[in-house]
């Protein structure tokens, strides 16, 4: 039955045109595409603990700009990139904010710490108020999840309308990651089992509500999960390098909003109430007799109304090990964007056993998905149920262009050839 529903799910992402045909205009060249390869400030993990670090105006591109991909990974002091079956890349996210031109923004910050600087978060679109502000984000799949921005759109950052006097737009990253050298119970750790941790109060000294046994509030900076004894692995010193494509602006470029759904979103689309997103939620095991019969599937959904309509140009959902799929649904019930996990099934880094490495992404043919300002959309997210997981996630990032393209313009794929697939 799981087989079923997961070719289901493969049918409607290959019958809804969710291709990687994009456009871009005419006279734009390849060319004009800047690149940059930049580091993070290290971090340190040693067997079994947890780094969540908080690091504030990090390298990056300048100006009046649009993005167009944003790719990393953990590497090194040789530079050479690190399994996940040694450090677990829970997330990273990269979120714009405006700082005091007056005064120097630490390296790095804890929670704890924000509110004793002067700065201003720049989020996105929505649709969460307080949380999912970023503009790129990814996880253990940010090895084999394309991030491309297809032409002639862009993430306009950096307009100097927009930024208030004495500001500068600036770039914050959190870079959370778990060493499982030699651990336990690489899975407990992963998925922040709250016991394995030996935590009773989050990162603020808040006990933890009745009910939550794990996720991000028992595996926050510097927690540890239990290691073997004897296992006598190095401290490490790593860093998240991430390259960064993007354009100057020009207004051949059409600007596109940034959207993230979440599946634990509480709000009511009739009554307005505030907005809930909770980020992670728990996956129960089924019965003994569905297990069986191989319907182990556990499916949360929500509804939400996007705020402004418009083209989407690009979707990909994000999701933890067990997860199986989600889609993006229309009011009417028409699929916007279906999106598949792969998981590993070797040791080398990107390839990693039993590890989501990739989530497939949506390029729509030019103008052929398209939303409508309030529209109510669904987002559905599966996990296999077979065992029970903590701390998972059901989030979609989509891209939506309020700006209808002219139908002129020349359509193919706009990837770079280095990205493409049918690249020699």
């Amino acid at each position: 039955m799981i087989d079923a529903r997961v070719c289901l799910l493969c049918i409607i992402i290959l019958s809804s045109s969710l291709t990687l045909d994009a456009i871009r205009s005419p006279g734009r060249s390849l060319n004009s595409i800047k690149s940059a390869v930049f580091l993070s400030p290290p971090f340190f993990l040693s067997p079994g603990s947890v780094a969540n670090k908080y690091f504030f105006d990090i390298p990056f591109p300048r100006g009046h700009i649009a993005l167009k991909s944003f790719d990393a990974e953990v590497v090194d002091e040789a530079g050479i990139p690190v399994p996940l079956h040694e450090t677990y890349l829970h997330h990273w996210v990269v979120e714009g904010y405006y700082g005091s031109k007056t005064s120097k923004d630490p390296i790095e910050a804890s929670p704890l710490e924000f509110d004793f600087f002067d700065y201003d978060l720049v989020r996105n679109s929505g649709i969460c108020k307080r949380t999912l502000g970023q503009y790129f984000g990814l996880g253990s799949e940010t090895r084999r999840t394309n991030t491309w921005v297809p032409d002639p759109y862009g993430i306009e950052v950096g307009n100097p309308e927009q930024i208030p006097d004495g500001f500068e737009f600036r770039w914050l990253m959190n870079v959370h990651a778990i060493d499982t050298r030699g651990v336990d119970d690489k899975n407990g750790c992963t998925e922040c089992k709250c016991s394995l941790y030996n935590v009773t109060k989050d990162e603020f000294g808040r006990p933890l509500r009745k009910g939550y046994i794990g996720g991000l509030k028992c595996c926050y900076d510097h927690t540890q999960c239990p290691v073997q004894e004897g296992f006598g692995g190095a401290r490490r010193k790593l860093w998240l390098r991430y390259k960064v494509n993007w354009l100057d602006w020009d207004d051949t470029i059409v600007p596109v909003k940034i959207y993230i759904f979440d599946v634990t979103y509480t709000a009511s689309a009739v009554d307005g109430a505030l907005p809930g997103c909770k980020v992670e939620y728990q996956v129960e095991p089924c019965d003994l007799s569905d297990r069986s019969n191989d319907e182990c599937i556990y499916t949360k959904k929500a509804k939400m109304v996007i705020p402004r309509g418009g083209d989407i140009v690009y979707g990909v959902a994000h999701q933890h090990s067990g997860g199986i799929g989600s889609a993006l649904y229309g009011q009417d019930g028409r699929v916007l964007c279906a999106s598949m996990p792969t998981y590993g099934d070797g040791k080398e880094a990107g390839n990693e056993k039993g590890y989501i490495v990739g989530m497939s992404t949506c390029y729509p043919k030019p103008s052929s998905v398209k939303v409508s300002d309030g529209e109510v959309l669904t987002l559905v997210s599966n996990y296999s149920s077979s065992e029970m997981h903590t701390g998972v996630m059901g989030l979609f990032y989509i891209l939506v262009a309020e700006t209808q393209i002219e139908e002129q313009v020349e359509v193919f794929q706009s990837l770079p050839v280095s990205m493409r697939d049918d690249a020699a």
